[in-house]
C-alpha cells in the first residue's frame, strides 16, 4: 500500500466515502471497486471500514434534524439481521452471486423509477414487513459486498421523501450498518496495524467529503436530485451485474 497510483485512488474513495456520508449514498458503493484496482476488495473494504466509520460522525451530526424516526425502528431491526446473516455465512456466501442478484434487482427497481409515469408515481407509505425484508437483504448485502444501497433505496425512494429527509435517514440508516460490522469485521481478520494507519490519512479527504455532499443536497432541486440517485443506482447496478458475471 505505497506509491503515487494507490495514494491518488485512496483518497478518491475517501472523498467519495464522505459524499455518501454527507447525502449521497450511492457514492459508497465506488470506493471500494476505486480502491480494488490497486489492492484486493478484501482489504479495501477493511481498510475504509474506519473511515466510513469516521465520515458517519459528521454525517449524523449534519443530518441529526432530519431524518424519519420510523423508518430508523424498521431499518435497525433489518439491518441487524441482515449484518448477523452476512456473518455467518461469511464463508459460505459468493460475493459474486450476491452482487449479480442485487445489481439486476436495482437495474429493474431503477428502470422501472425512469419510465413510469407520474400518475403513477403515488408515495407508498412503508410498512413493517417489507422494510425489515429489504433492510435484512440491504444490510445483508453491505455486509458481503459493500452493496447496500440499491435494496435500501428500492424500499425507501418510493415513499416520496423529501430530499433531506431521504439524505438524512440513509446517512444515519448506514453509520448503524457500519457500527454493526466492527466485531464481525475484527474476527474475520479484516482489520491490521497498517490498514488503520492508512485510514488516518485518509480521515481529512472524507470530511471533505462530507461537507461537499451536504452542500450539494442543500442547493440541488427535489426532482434533479432524484433523477441522479435513480441515475447512480443504475448505473451501480450494471456495473454489480458485470463483476457478479465476470468474477
Amino acid at each position: 500500500m505505497d506509491g503515487t497510483l494507490f495514494w491518488s485512488l485512496a483518497v478518491i474513495s475517501a472523498v467519495f466515502t464522505g459524499l455518501s456520508k454527507g447525502g449521497l449514498p450511492a457514492f459508497s458503493m465506488l470506493a471500494v471497486p476505486v480502491l480494488s484496482l490497486v489492492i484486493s476488495p478484501v482489504t479495501a473494504a477493511g481498510l475504509l471500514l474506519p473511515v466510513f466509520l469516521f465520515s458517519d460522525i459528521f454525517g449524523v451530526w449534519a443530518y441529526r434534524r432530519e431524518f424519519r424516526h420510523d423508518l430508523l425502528k424498521i431499518a435497525a431491526v433489518g439491518t441487524i439481521l441482515g449484518c448477523t446473516i452476512g456473518w455467518v455465512t461469511a464463508e459460505v456466501v459468493s460475493e459474486n452471486l450476491v452482487r449479480l442478484l442485487i445489481g439486476m434487482i436495482g437495474a429493474i427497481f431503477a428502470l422501472n423509477y425512469l419510465l413510469r409515469r407520474k400518475s403513477d408515481a403515488a408515495p407508498c407509505p412503508p410498512t413493517w414487513a417489507r422494510g425489515v425484508i429489504w433492510t435484512t437483504v440491504a444490510g445483508f448485502t453491505s455486509f458481503v459486498s459493500h452493496a447496500g444501497a440499491p435494496p435500501w433505496q428500492i424500499w425507501v425512494m418510493p415513499m416520496g421523501l423529501t430530499k433531506m429527509a431521504f439524505a438524512g435517514t440513509t446517512t444515519i440508516v448506514f453509520a448503524m450498518m457500519n457500527l454493526t460490522k466492527i466485531v464481525p469485521y475484527y474476527f474475520l481478520g479484516q482489520f491490521d496495524l497498517q490498514n488503520l494507519r492508512v485510514a488516518l490519512m485518509l480521515l481529512i479527504p472524507a470530511v471533505v467529503g462530507v461537507y461537499i455532499g451536504y452542500c450539494l443536497i442543500r442547493v440541488l432541486p427535489d426532482k434533479f436530485f432524484f433523477g441522479v440517485v435513480t441515475w447512480v443506482l443504475l448505473s451501480i447496478s450494471c456495473k454489480l451485474i458485470w463483476d457478479g458475471m465476470l468474477g
